[in-house]
């Protein structure tokens, strides 16, 4: 039995493309430009200026989520702007995905988010909201985020989802700025229960590109601190990096069983991630300006199967010493920032120390089985059991029924029940139980 009939990237990408072989599992959406804060590293430069004019409209956004879950009928949709909640649409395009066996999670800047608003988010069949947190110091926080009080508000914020049982995620850019503070940050998150901290690495974008980046020796110290403390919390929240892949090759290095390790973990943009903008470009991913296409022109399908951009990307022929490296089919460096710095979304990722040592072989990924992987089921399974697992996202399904599976035979099963499953989600560690949805590329 093949629980999900998806063709999937294999660690390194080599030669030509078959469109069979690649599965959006993972959309990003800016679903707008508009914000009432003017954040200093914003990507698309959204501001309290910006209008809807030319956003897509529900029934766009609608059509272009059907022609996605046509390709992949359980993905994971990342709601974002700008802020997102100045959409009055957001809760019939987020129930729409949600209804339909996506899911869907929130990123937002946190300061709109009410009772009432978490609620109708909630009800619309959200999994979780991302929010960020710069610094814990009001001073620097809404400085950066230029806005008076947006600290306090999202801190208030971060309370209110605890209160109403909605997972969440603490997302920080680091900068010279607060890098100090990552460890304060990792910690407050873990002790307000957030799920999962995600560290960003500036990709120097829209008004990204008016700030200064860490050295490529800051951005090493900052990922070793950031491998503590992903050891430090292993099992209660997920500590990772976002734009500067680097960061699993320390973690090979130093921990080689941590799960995050199944993921296909060199950057999967334009593999099994991609971004939409809010007229409607597609583009690899949210710090990629370069489109792909235009889905008010094309379809979803045509632009992913097609595009040379995404071609070029799967083809994974990275230069410099990022092609060099024996950790390419780990990393491979952040395209965005190759983009961005040197014009060429294929060049060496600028922020990287490492120099290669090519007299080594190429380091192979921890695992046979990652994230992005079909689901073979081996074992028989009951109707209950296929009907639970169906609603876990595609990008994780694989790794989840190999665990399960595994577990089963462990314990002497020799089917696959809804309540063994029950058992399993136990005691797996927090990135394959139920807080599933916040373990994949976002934005």
């Amino acid at each position: 039995m093949d629980l999900t009939p998806l063709a999937v990237l294999g660690d390194a990408p080599a030669g030509d493309t078959n469109p069979g072989d690649f599965v959006p599992h993972v959309v990003a959406w800016n679903l707008t430009r508009r914000c009432n804060l003017e954040c200093a590293h914003c990507y698309i430069s959204a501001g309290p200026e910006e209008s809807a004019t030319d956003e897509l409209t529900t029934e766009e956004c609608i059509r272009i989520i059907d022609e996605i879950l046509a390709i992949n009928p359980a993905p994971m949709f990342i709601l974002s702007g700008g802020e997102p909640l100045l959409r009055d649409d957001l809760a019939t395009i987020a129930s729409h995905a949600a209804g339909r066996g996506a899911t869907v999670v929130i990123g937002t800047n946190g300061t709109l988010l009410t009772d009432k608003k978490i609620a109708e988010l909630q009800a619309a069949g959200v999994s979780g909201v991302a929010v960020s947190i710069e610094s814990l110091d009001p001073t620097y926080h809404d400085r950066f985020r230029r806005g008076h009080g947006s600290l306090e508000a999202v801190l208030a914020a971060v309370d209110r989802l605890v209160s109403a049982r909605l997972d969440f995620v603490v997302q920080t850019t680091l900068t010279k700025g607060n890098q100090d503070e990552l460890t304060e940050l990792v910690d407050w998150s873990a002790e307000r229960g957030a799920v999962s901290f995600n560290a960003y690495f500036l990709v120097p974008t829209g008004r990204g590109a008016r700030l200064s980046d860490l050295s490529p020796l800051e951005y090493e110290r900052k990922l070793e601190e950031l491998v503590d403390l992903h050891v430090k919390y292993l099992g209660r929240m997920m500590v990772r990096s976002k734009c500067a892949p680097h960061f699993m090759r320390l973690v090979h290095q130093r921990v080689p069983d941590s799960p995050i390790l199944r993921y296909g973990t060199r950057c999967q943009c334009g593999v099994q991630y991609s971004r939409v903008t809010p007229d409607g470009k597609l583009t690899s991913c949210p710090y990629m300006p370069l489109p792909a296409g235009d889905l008010r022109r094309e379809s979803f399908a045509q632009i992913w199967n097609e595009s040379e951009l995404f071609r070029a990307l799967r083809r994974g022929d990275v230069g410099g010493k990022c092609g060099r490296c024996e950790y390419r089919t780990v990393c491979g460096g952040c395209r965005a920032r190759a983009y961005s710095v040197d014009g060429d979304y294929m060049a060496a990722d600028p922020s990287c120390i490492y120099e290669p040592d090519e007299t080594r072989p190429v380091i192979a990924p921890a695992h046979a089985v990652t994230y992005g992987a079909p689901a073979r089921a081996e074992l028989p399974w009951t109707a209950a059991a296929e009907d639970r697992i169906k609603r876990i996202p595609s990008f994780v399904r694989g790794v989840v029924v190999k665990r399960i599976e595994d577990y089963a035979r462990r314990e002497g099963h020799t089917r696959i029940t809804a309540d063994l499953m029950r058992e399993v989600r136990q005691k797996m560690p927090v990135d394959f139980s139920k807080r599933l949805p916040f373990f994949a590329q976002d934005d």
